[in-house]
């Protein structure tokens, strides 16, 4: 799925394609490092009772070295290629909520894309927190809850 966007994208603007290049991206996803806080403030977050679940716009394979990297178990994973949709499309949330089997009022959806997450966790009532780690101004016109610019704060919301 992720190869096809990309060659998608780049028929969209004449860019050359060869088929190694998608295959390429997912090598290159796989060996991405999380922010230095992430694993620490993640640990914290579990420990003060937090369950956590991951909505990605990935794979099951890369979300796989993604897992190894951050060191804590989640509760869920939810990955585009579940449900043959990207956030800010609704299945990826719609799959995620009612796997996690909780109400809306129960989940704080904590992101660094605000403009593949805020609008439409908020679409579902969820409680939202943007990670802005670059204190850029907001892309649209929602509001979070919550804007920080670490995830250390996420354990004190619990």
């Amino acid at each position: 799925m992720l190869a096809d966007s990309l060659s998608e994208w780049a028929e969209e603007r004449g860019y050359s394609w060869d088929d190694g290049d998608g295959e390429s991206l997912a090598r290159a996803m796989e060996s991405w490092q999380p922010f230095p806080d992430t694993v620490p403030a993640l640990r914290a977050a579990k420990e003060a009772g937090l369950g956590l679940w991951i909505i990605s716009n990935t794979d099951r394979a890369i979300i796989e070295h993604t897992l190894r990297h951050l060191e804590v178990e989640f509760d869920g994973v939810t990955v585009a290629e579940d449900v043959g949709a990207y956030k800010p499309a609704r299945p990826p949330f719609d799959k995620a909520l009612a796997d996690m089997a909780v109400s809306p009022e129960a989940v704080l959806h904590v992101a660094f894309g605000f403009k593949y997450d805020i609008a439409t966790a908020q679409q579902l009532d969820l409680r939202t927190a943007w990670v802005n780690r670059h204190r850029e101004p907001a892309p649209g016109p929602e509001r979070p809850d919550f804007e920080w610019s670490d995830l250390w704060p996420l354990a004190g919301v619990a």
